[in-house]
C-alpha cells in the first residue's frame, strides 16, 4: 500500500504524484512502511490578494502517533524535504574528536627542538 494522501486545496500536482514511489520505495528500504503514513496539504494563510491565491501550504505528516507541519512553497519542496527525512540517519553522525587541550599541550612539548 502506499502513503494516503489528503487536500483541502485541490490535490497535490502531477510532478508529485509521479515522484512519490520513489520516495515509498526508499522508505520500505529504510525499515518504513508507508501505508502507515499519512500527508495532508492545506493553505498556510489567508490570501493577501484574493485574485492571487496563497504564496505557502502547510503539508502535515502523521504517522502512528507522531506528526509534524512544515510550511513550504509547493509539493516538490515539501517532498525534497520529506525524502531527506526519510534518508536521514537515526542519530546525528559522530564527529571525530580533538584531543584536549592538555593532550595537544603535552604532544607539543615533546616534539624535539
Amino acid at each position: 500500500m502506499s502513503i494516503i494522501l489528503q487536500s483541502t486545496v485541490g490535490g497535490f500536482s502531477a510532478q508529485f504524484m509521479r515522484r512519490l514511489p520513489l520516495v515509498e520505495q526508499a522508505m520500505r528500504e529504510h525499515g518504513l512502511d508507508p501505508a502507515e503514513f499519512v500527508i495532508s496539504k492545506d493553505y498556510a494563510s489567508t490570501a493577501t490578494i484574493p485574485i492571487i491565491g496563497p504564496f505557502f501550504f502547510n503539508y502535515s505528516v502523521f504517522f502512528g502517533e507522531e506528526t509534524f507541519t512544515v510550511t513550504e512553497p509547493n509539493d516538490m519542496v515539501f517532498l525534497d524535504y520529506f525524502f531527506k527525512r526519510v534518508l536521514a540517519a537515526d542519530g546525528p553522525p559522530e564527529l571525530p574528536r580533538r584531543p584536549g587541550l592538555m593532550l595537544r599541550l603535552f604532544g607539543w612539548m615533546s616534539q624535539p627542538v
